[in-house]
């Protein structure tokens, strides 16, 4: 069972996202305003579509949580979705008093064939709303909680935009540049793609106007670095253990996403052993690594090293000029269905990201250091970094 456990409800239309969280210690400072600030990272981007104008996220924290500390106790947090006023007679919990049409034909690329007939469903409303990335608010909102757990151990958690259909971001800095608080992370985060080259940025710009203009859309790569991590996070001794693998698994749980490397990845696959494995040395009571290919994991453990992730997300499947499709009540030929829907999603994509890297890494912190309170935990997490010579 998971040190640290969560789940979310909610449709895209429907009346609000809810999230708990369940685990996190008593006595960690926390208030909605870095939920919401969270929040507000996830609507932004170029590229955006017309539902980002309609919400404004706010987290409002219904439980667990007793004058700006947590309690121990599970936390509850809502997030109400404003357009649900425009669905009235379309969504909601009770009987409508007029069946609005069926939706019958479905997008490729989307949940909503796959989930019609798994769930024995007439209308693939029932499945979109669900199976749409509006959920991933609620996954932010959770993020941001375990994001305030692990700054409390100074562990940073942050993204940037590597790629862009097919224009990429060259830029190769020391990741410390931006993601710990600064400069650097304040120009990435003021970017409109989050990208560190401004060339880049353009020519991003314009691969995206490009596509509006042909009724398609556009994915990318986003990168994800955690900076300060103990070592001794995950375990060797079984698959479900490995933090990799949970690593892996959480982040392909986001929608769209389609690939995921740790470290080098695939190119590392390419290269010599003596390339590819990082040299051990140890300096000033650390035990460090000369290249850092591996990705801040060796053995499905974190080896002190910053931990380096980056995933890759398919273009959105709602496409203004729509792909064949067949309509579900008559098998006959259609253009699948069109929604309000993003050219390019890419940057929020990373802050959601982000958020299950933090829920991974603050549960494997967590079972590593345990504590019902954060001084226990902060005790143990000092232990921990003493006990291994690779204090930061």
């Amino acid at each position: 069972m998971p040190h640290l456990r969560w789940l979310t409800s909610g449709e895209s239309h429907g009346p609000a996202l809810s999230v708990i969280v369940d685990g996190v210690p008593a006595g960690l400072s926390l208030g909605a305003e870095a939920i919401n600030h969270d929040l507000a990272r996830r609507q932004l981007g170029y590229g955006r579509g017309g539902r980002m104008k309609i919400e404004r996220d706010r987290a409002l924290i219904e439980g667990g949580v007793r004058g700006g500390e947590t309690l121990g106790a599970p936390i509850g947090l809502r997030i109400e979705n404003r357009d649900f006023a425009n669905w009235q007679g379309r969504m909601g919990a009770e009987v409508f008093e007029t069946a609005p049409a069926p939706l019958s034909t479905p997008r490729p690329g989307h949940a909503d064939l796959a989930g019609a007939l798994k769930f024995d469903r007439r209308d693939v409303r029932d499945v979109l709303e669900r199976a749409s990335a509006r959920e991933t608010a609620a996954r932010v909102a959770a993020g941001a909680v375990a994001r305030a757990l692990l700054a409390a151990v100074e562990v940073r958690v942050a993204s940037r935009v590597c790629a862009i259909g097919g224009v990429e971001d060259p830029t190769e800095v020391d990741p410390r540049q931006w993601c710990l608080p600064g400069p650097g992370r304040d120009a990435l985060e003021a970017s409109s793609l989050r990208v560190l080259s401004a060339e880049a940025e353009e020519a991003m710009r314009e691969a995206i106007h490009s596509v509006s203009h042909e009724g398609d859309t556009l994915g990318g790569v986003v990168e994800v670095v955690a900076l300060g991590l103990p070592v001794g996070l995950g375990s060797y001794t079984q698959w479900d253990r490995k933090l990799d693998a949970r690593l892996a698994g959480a982040v392909m749980s986001v929608h769209a996403i389609k690939a995921v490397e740790l470290g080098d990845g695939w190119a590392a696959a390419g290269r010599r052993g003596s390339a590819v494995h990082d040299p051990i040395t140890r300096q000033h009571g650390r035990y460090l690594r000369t290249q850092n290919v591996a990705g801040g994991l060796e053995g499905g453990v974190t080896n002190g090293e910053a931990l380096t992730l980056r995933a890759a997300m398919k273009p959105i499947s709602t496409l203004r000029r729509p792909l064949p499709s067949v309509d579900l009540l008559t098998h006959r030929p259609v253009d699948a269905n069109t929604e309000r829907s993003d050219l390019c999603a890419v940057p929020a994509a990373g802050v959601v990201v982000e958020a299950m890297v933090c829920l991974v890494l603050a549960d494997a912190l967590l079972e590593k250091c345990g504590g019902d309170s954060m001084r226990e935990l902060l005790r143990n997490v000092e232990a921990v970094r003493q006990q291994m010579g690779a204090h930061p």
